[in-house]
């Protein structure tokens, strides 16, 4: 839920602070003092298009920041998207989304401190917070959505996401048969490339060890001079030369005068031990030198040879991905597509009989799906006209209407081919009638502004127990309704906060009256300038704002509003009551 928003210099607000509960919170004032400008906060700190107008005249930004506790079903989801993006906060139960904006119009969102791109920040918005806006009213009036509202109702989800995997494997045989119907011409200069590229590196012989055993016996080969003269000093150093005393020699000696010495003197017999050790390395030593010595040569053919083969595999690095790994990667990739192309008639049979085994798959399972969702099509529209009937639309009809097209290139149901999309072969719309006698139309062309408030209240509260949405704001939803209706969307909004935090902008006394808790929203002249504040009521200030709402601030209008309360209140109570028996 939305635990704490902070607003500044946004619009007409200076700065403010929210610190909100959980249940049903009502928000009132008059006309123009700021309620609709804070669900324009929310909206932008959702990821809402922004604009520099929206920037408080003389501040250089708009900030505004809410912190939003993560309920429990939606933990593992939000922090998996998270986690994938390194976003991750400290708290595992919060998230923080901030949204600035500066006067220049410029815009940067960030997740828990930290700035990333407007799409994913928009994904974990739309995760925690639903807004319902006067004339938008959740997607109730965008056909396209009705599938999707449906399947949530239906418990379709999962079987809606494996439906989608078949169709996207239908999709990538598809891709390579359209890849393989491409023009002869073009397979056939394909081809040639692909030949030569396979020429080329299998001629080549790389292996993924031999440029750093070249390079090895390049240095080698190029110090040959330097390294045989090394050698030689060594092996002199060793075995003498010229009269000199070879220093296995002088080991050997000094090894027998030690163990002579030792026969003497007993306490040195480790140091005569050490020395008969180190001549017998020493002669091993003289004996690898010299042998190491007589490898030793110039060999100019083999060196022009080996820099003949490191350019060779120096381009090839360069053409096929740096690395001869990379190179001979390539070559298997490019055999690969040749063995494809070149058995093109083959592989495009293989295919098609592919396809047409995905169509027919696609069609059973469509066709399952389809029959799932006209089961609960039948207890959405009941369950709808029960709500609507209790929200005094008696005799409204409710309707989820689901067509199938004709498609000679589709998926196989029974002995029809159909179009189909990722969601399936149905294509899923709400229709009504509003009053007795009139025809089913699509909600959109029908509802006017209360009758859509209170169809999407009903269909809020039908899918309330599968909608994972903590936070609802709700702002104008009393749009064209009365005092009456009023009460009794106020009591289905607050039925709604059971499972939902639900935030409500509304002008009707009876409406509000059903808050869990009351904001009071006004403005003022502050040094010259206009600011707006936000109270919270306490049951006295709910009567006085209530009161003010009826249009008079008579006793009998506030005794109207105390009636109000406790009516609600009462309401609220053997509800309460219901629900713990």
């Amino acid at each position: 839920m939305l635990h704490e928003l902070r607003i500044k210099d946004f619009a007409i607000i200076d700065e403010l602070t929210l610190t909100l509960d959980s249940g049903f919170l009502v928000i009132t004032g008059e006309t123009g003092a700021g309620k609709s400008i804070i669900v324009d906060a929310v909206n932008l700190l959702l990821g809402e298009r922004s604009d520099a107008t929206l920037v408080r005249g003389g501040a250089d930004r708009a900030v505004i920041e809410g912190i939003f506790a993560i309920p429990p079903a939606l933990q593992a989801e939000v922090h998996a998207l998270l986690e994938a993006e390194g976003l991750d906060g400290e708290a595992s139960d919060e998230v923080i989304l901030t949204r600035e904006v500066r006067s220049s119009g410029r815009s940067q969102a960030r997740i828990n401190g930290t700035t990333c791109n407007l799409t994913v920040y928009r994904e974990i918005g739309g995760m925690l917070v639903d807004i319902h806006g006067q004339g938008e009213h959740l997607s109730l009036l965008r056909p396209a959505q009705h599938i999707y509202l449906l399947d949530r109702y239906a418990g379709l989800e999962d079987a809606r996401a494996g439906f989608k995997e078949v169709v996207r494997a239908l999709d990538q045989v598809q891709a390579e048969i359209k890849s393989l119907l491409t023009d002869e011409a073009a397979l056939a200069r394909r081809v040639d490339m692909l030949q030569y590229q396979v020429q080329e590196i299998d001629t080549a012989a790389l292996r993924p060890d031999e440029e750093d055993e070249l390079q090895q016996e390049r240095n080698r080969l190029v110090n040959a001079e330097k390294i045989a003269e090394l050698a030689t000093e060594a092996q002199y150093a060793l075995l003498g030369d010229m009269g000199e005393t070879a220093g296995v020699d002088l080991l050997a000696q000094a090894a027998i005068d030690l163990s002579r010495l030792a026969k003497l003197d007993p306490t040195i017999t480790e140091y005569a031990e050490l020395a008969e050790s180190l001549s017998a390395q020493a002669d091993e030593l003289a004996r690898a030198v010299r042998q190491y010595r007589e490898t030793i040569e110039y060999d100019p053919h083999r060196l022009d040879q080996i820099e003949e083969r490191v350019e060779i595999i120096t381009r090839l690095k360069r053409k096929y991905g740096g690395s001869i790994e990379a190179a001979l990667a390539h070559a298997d990739k490019a055999r690969a597509e040749l063995e494809s192309i070149t058995h093109s008639e083959e592989r495009l049979a293989e295919l098609r009989t592919q396809e047409n085994r995905l169509l027919r798959q696609i069609g059973t399972l469509a066709a399952q799906l389809s029959a799932k969702r006209r089961a609960a099509a039948q207890q959405l529209t009941g369950a709808i006209v029960r709500e609507l009937d209790e929200l005094k639309m008696q005799g409204a009809r409710f309707e989820v209407q689901i067509a199938w097209e004709d498609d000679p290139e589709g998926c196989f149901v029974e002995d029809r081919r159909l179009a189909f999309g990722p969601n399936g072969i149905d294509q899923v719309e709400f229709y009504m009638a509003a009053n007795v006698g009139e025809p089913l139309r699509p909600i959109a062309k029908v509802a006017s502004g209360g009758e859509t408030a209170r169809i999407m209240l009903a269909l809020k509260s039908v899918l309330t127990h599968a909608d994972q949405v903590p936070t609802l704001i709700f702002d104008e939803i009393d749009q064209g309704i009365g005092g009456r209706v009023g009460a009794l969307v106020g009591q289905k909004l607050w039925r709604l906060s059971d499972r939902h935090q639900v935030l409500v902008v509304t002008h009707l006394a009876q409406l509000a009256g059903f808050g869990d808790a009351h904001y009071r929203v006004s403005k003022h002249v502050q040094n010259k300038r206009t600011v707006t504040q936000v109270q919270r009521l306490d049951d006295q200030g709910r009567v006085d704002e209530l009161a003010e709402m009826l249009g008079a601030e008579t006793d009998s209008a506030r005794q109207s509003a105390y009636d109000i309360l406790m009516l609600a209140r009462r309401l609220k109570e053997g509800r309460r009551l219901e629900t713990t028996a």
